[in-house]
């Protein structure tokens, strides 16, 4: 099954390989199964559209209910010095601040480290995990999940969460904004460590 299909991808490695599921317990943890079991390339990006126990920061969990919204993870080998990746969870917030005001003109805001936000209230959020040798990063997962098209939420959450959908009463595109993603995080990737 995939539904996404990246018409205008310009990277050399990132979003080449999609792996769309209908459901799942997390994309974090199956990128991270399939590593353990060796069996997941370079850039990989893994796609689900619900899921059950999806991972947050500090253990919290994320939870992706409604079809239409993005939740994605990836994994990229790098093999660089941990120094040259100091405040990059901001940096990909960053990118998505870019996006959304390119592509729909509309204002999301970071709530640091690694939150997106309108209103004050929460739409994303990106979860970086490395694996570490000394200081030498061998590689990082990025998970990411933003909720564009969403419109109800549960009533424990109605309060703090939201999403695009619901704040500017647009339709996003949400294979547009992965394909967008793909193409500026492998430019901001070349330009951090001199090679892809």
């Amino acid at each position: 099954m995939n539904n996404y299909i990246f018409e205008n991808l310009k990277t050399k490695y990132l979003g080449k390989k999609i792996v769309h599921l209908e459901k799942i317990d997390s994309t974090q943890k199956e990128v991270w199964r399939r590593l353990n079991n060796n069996n997941i390339e370079n850039g990989t990006i893994i796609i689900s559209d619900i899921q059950t126990d999806g991972v947050g920061t500090h253990g919290r969990t994320w939870y992706t209910t409604e079809k239409n919204n993005i939740a994605f993870s990836f994994f990229i080998n790098l093999n660089c010095n941990i120094n040259l990746l100091h405040g990059f969870t901001i940096e990909v917030a960053e990118i998505f601040i870019k996006i959304f005001e390119t592509l729909y003109n509309i204002k999301i805001d970071i709530k640091n480290p690694n939150d997106l936000t309108v209103n004050e209230k929460k739409i994303g959020g990106i979860l970086v995990e490395s694996k570490c040798v000394g200081n030498i990063v061998k590689y990082i997962v990025i998970g990411i999940g933003i909720n564009t098209n969403q419109k109800k939420f549960p009533n424990e959450i109605k309060n703090i969460a939201t999403s695009i959908k619901n704040e500017f009463n647009i339709e996003i595109d949400n294979t547009k904004v992965l394909e967008t993603f793909c193409n500026l995080l492998e430019e901001k990737l070349i330009r951090i460590l001199g090679v892809v």
